[in-house]
């Protein structure tokens, strides 16, 4: 027995260009069972051979828009990044000056 379940969601997709690309993602999973006709015949196992295909279409819609960053954004992270620097750096040398 192969069962399938599908879930659609559909999607709105801009670009930075204000172009809008409407578009759907998938989501399947498989399961399979195996199942002996021999024994199903006898009453021994239970279950129907075949392949069933589930799916459900999402009522909600995800929305993806790009959009730049500003120069300042960028600074701010790389100043963020710097200083964490610095900091895990102090934090080593206290620990070796003070162990050592």
């Amino acid at each position: 027995m192969r069962q399938y379940y599908t879930q659609i969601v559909p999607m709105r997709y801009q670009k930075i260009n204000e172009e809008v690309v409407l578009s759907n993602q998938y989501s399947v999973t498989y399961h399979y069972k195996h199942i002996d006709l021999g024994k199903a015949a006898r009453g021994e196992q239970s279950g129907l051979p075949g392949m069933f295909v589930t799916y459900e279409i999402s009522p909600l819609m995800v929305e993806v828009t790009e959009h730049r960053r500003s120069f300042t954004h960028f600074l701010t992270g790389v100043c963020a990044i710097v200083g964490g620097v610095f900091t895990v750096a102090g934090i080593i040398d206290s620990f070796v000056l003070q162990f050592l």
